[in-house]
């Protein structure tokens, strides 16, 4: 593996993960807003305001590395 290889290997883990991280923040943030602790635009709103962000969330912290992974995949050799 070359220098550039394995730069942008690294780059690509960093992606990933913080992808992962910023899923699990929304998917926090989004029970917050369904208990009631913050207030956007008052209840019920709040709720499925927060509704929508643990679901976006949970789709961030899930489906979309899995996504950028199968993008990324190295071609495979014949």
């Amino acid at each position: 593996m070359t220098p550039a290889d394995e730069a942008l290997a690294k780059k690509r883990y960093f992606a990933i993960n913080l992808m992962r991280i910023i899923g699990a923040f929304f998917v926090m943030a989004g029970f917050v807003l369904i208990a009631g602790e913050w207030a956007i635009m008052g209840q019920p709103t709040d709720r499925y305001i927060g509704v929508a962000v643990v679901l976006m969330g949970a789709f961030d912290f899930a489906v979309f590395p899995m996504l950028l992974a199968r993008r990324w995949r190295s071609p495979r050799e014949l």
